[in-house]
């Protein structure tokens, strides 16, 4: 393990502050630093890139910020095959489960090989428009369809492995991993969801027939979902940062992506623990 990486959340002081503790102590055990070029350069030794770059050119990423910066690095070509230390900076995070003051003795663990990782699904997401032209998309959380606030409700055709499953009248419909089962997902309805199952998870948002409800299925199943409803301001959006505007007759195929996201985690917590200090569980 020689380069790391450094990718920081913009306009976060308190994330450049972490940074310029990290440099030196890295440096010191002689490794080279290449750090994202959104931000001021750091001194000598240290390569200012783009993101792409740091990616490709890392042995292990840090990843400055909250769930949100992580998940806009997941999406990247390549993030699949680097180790990502992920530190959170005081926000509600899930995913960046390390925290400040536990930097230096993770940074420590990962300088001397001395931790874990662990896999994170992802999934493929195809639009295929009305007229055949194409457009691919990776997610670690979900893709949504969703309308505007003063849209009607719509109808989403939905298809399993080419089954016809029902037709959703909702606000919307979110297809989410495990990992963004503590998202818009769990907002929606759904359960919490470990993150080392193989499952694609529906819920429908609002459904207009309460019987309409969540279900979870395997992580072969090729999802199809086609939007019904004509003239509406319809958006699917991916792990809630890209999105396209829909038309009727497109179709959102999700599946399970061949890439996982490597993540490190931290050895002072477990998941369990994560999920009763972020919902506050057992307080009154």
């Amino acid at each position: 393990m020689q380069n790391i990486g450094l990718i920081v959340k913009q306009n976060r002081p308190q994330a450049l502050e972490q940074v310029a503790a990290v440099v030196p102590l890295l440096q010191r055990e002689g490794k080279t630093v290449l750090i994202e070029d959104t931000v001021a350069p750091f001194g000598a030794g240290v390569r200012m890139c783009a993101r792409a770059e740091v990616i490709a050119a890392s042995d292990v990423l840090l990843v400055f910020g909250g769930d949100g910066t992580l998940l806009s690095v997941a999406r990247e070509d390549g993030a699949e095959s680097v180790p990502i230390l992920a530190i959170n900076l005081g926000g509600l995070g899930f995913l960046t489960e390390t925290r400040a003051q536990e930097l230096q003795a993770m940074l420590s663990r990962v300088i001397a090989g001395d931790y874990t990782i662990e896999r994170r699904m992802m999934l493929d997401v195809r639009l295929v428009r009305a007229g055949g032209q194409k457009k691919n998309f990776r997610v670690l959380n979900d893709a949504v369809i969703n309308k505007s606030a003063l849209a009607r409700i719509i109808d989403i055709e939905t298809l399993v492995n080419g089954s016809y499953l029902t037709t959703y009248k909702s606000d919307g419909l979110i297809v989410c991993t495990p990992t963004g089962s503590t998202g818009y997902f769990l907002s929606a309805g759904g359960p919490v969801i470990y993150p080392d199952l193989g499952l694609i998870s529906l819920a429908p948002i609002c459904p207009h027939t309460l019987s309409q409800r969540p279900i979870i299925l395997n992580d072969a199943s090729v999802i199809t979902l086609v939007l019904k409803t004509p003239e509406e301001d319809v958006h699917l959006t991916m792990d809630g940062q890209v999105g396209e505007r829909l038309h009727a007759g497109d179709a959102v195929e999700v599946r399970k992506s061949a890439a996982a996201l490597q993540l490190i985690t931290s050895p002072f917590r477990n998941y369990f623990e994560v999920l009763r200090e972020k919902f506050r569980w057992g307080e009154r």
